[in-house]
């Protein structure tokens, strides 16, 4: 692992439209020391061929390059394979579609190198059409003008849907207010040595970027910048308009959380339990609220199901110690 290397992976599927102009963001980075990693899986358009266009621009201007096309596989074993590539510090990962700001990476490495004790750091979102065209949100996540728009950023919409989270206090990004559901924009920077406590996307977890926060929130802290570092593609093809399947994706993915929470030992969740737990007045209350269920003698285990929305089963045994 290389210090202070920033691996881009990028992995790409039917974004022929798009590709280069994501590419190209990363090539106009402020922030010099970058490898860049990009898989194409298996696309059925001309996304492989617009990728190779752009590989002797790239070697000029990166560290490292690397290119690749595969049978297609899903996004899970796709983003394993561009993580087992890695060899930087820190790991900046864009879709093929989007976009990212020119000072984004400088910015969040910058943060990282400061804060060892954060695994994360992610900026605002602007919203772009399929033409690049800066777009806002009404309040149905339709496209609509910028200067109409009930939503201008992706940060703004997401927050209004947290209101329980405030993004500049330190309940951004911690275990308990990602069980519910995702709140995290596009655009984030990952320290490595973080990425690989936490084993392998699996297709037993769909929502990939779900998954992600739930387990790296077990291992340290996230930072959100107040400034859009990056343009996030809304148009006909994405994932989010696919109500039924993020339903679906969603509630896979929640289970096997579930499952995976429940079987930790006492050891395990004792360590997550103190790094999530860290806030005096959530540590003041889940106390008081333990003591309360007590003396109601009310199972400790449903009180855990609903103060973290998910089977923590093996909580009981810790606290009772």
């Amino acid at each position: 692992m290389e210090n202070n290397l920033v691996s881009v992976i990028i992995p790409a599927y039917n974004h022929e439209k798009y590709v280069q102009e994501t590419i190209n963001s990363i090539i106009g980075q402020t922030y010099q020391n970058i490898e860049l990693i990009v898989i194409d899986d298996g696309s059925k358009d001309s996304t492989w061929q617009k990728i190779q266009e752009m590989k002797k621009i790239c070697q000029k201007r990166f560290a490292r390059v690397y290119f690749e096309t595969k049978e297609n596989e899903g996004t899970c074993k796709t983003l394993n394979k561009l993580i087992s590539l890695v060899n930087g510090e820190f790991v900046y990962l864009i879709a093929s579609d989007d976009k990212a700001k020119a000072q984004a990476i400088e910015k969040e490495v910058q943060f990282l190198q400061n804060n060892l004790d954060y695994v994360l750091v992610v900026g605002d979102n602007e919203f772009i059409d399929s033409s690049s065209k800066k777009i806002g949100w009404d309040k149905h996540r339709n496209s609509i003008n910028l200067s109409m728009a009930e939503y201008k950023t992706f940060g703004e919409y997401l927050q209004n849907a947290n209101a329980d989270v405030n993004f500049s206090s330190s309940r951004f990004g911690i275990y308990e207010t990602f069980v519910k559901k995702n709140y995290i924009p596009n655009g984030y920077l990952i320290r490595k040595s973080a990425l690989d406590q936490i084993g392998k996307f699996t297709p037993e977890a769909p929502l990939e970027d779900w998954w992600l926060h739930l387990q790296l929130s077990k291992v340290g802290k996230y930072k959100y910048i107040d400034e859009i570092l990056f343009s996030y593609r809304w148009h006909d093809n994405n994932t989010a308009k696919r109500q039924d399947y993020m339903l679906t994706i969603s509630y896979k993915t929640q289970l096997y959380e579930q499952a995976l929470v429940a079987s930790l030992d006492d050891k395990q969740w004792q360590q997550i339990f103190e790094k999530n737990i860290t806030n005096i007045r959530i540590k003041f209350n889940f106390i008081n609220i333990i003591k309360f269920y007590s003396v109601k003698n009310i199972d400790k285990k449903q009180y855990i199901l609903e103060f973290f929305g998910c089977k923590i089963i093996l909580m009981d045994k810790i606290l009772s110690k």
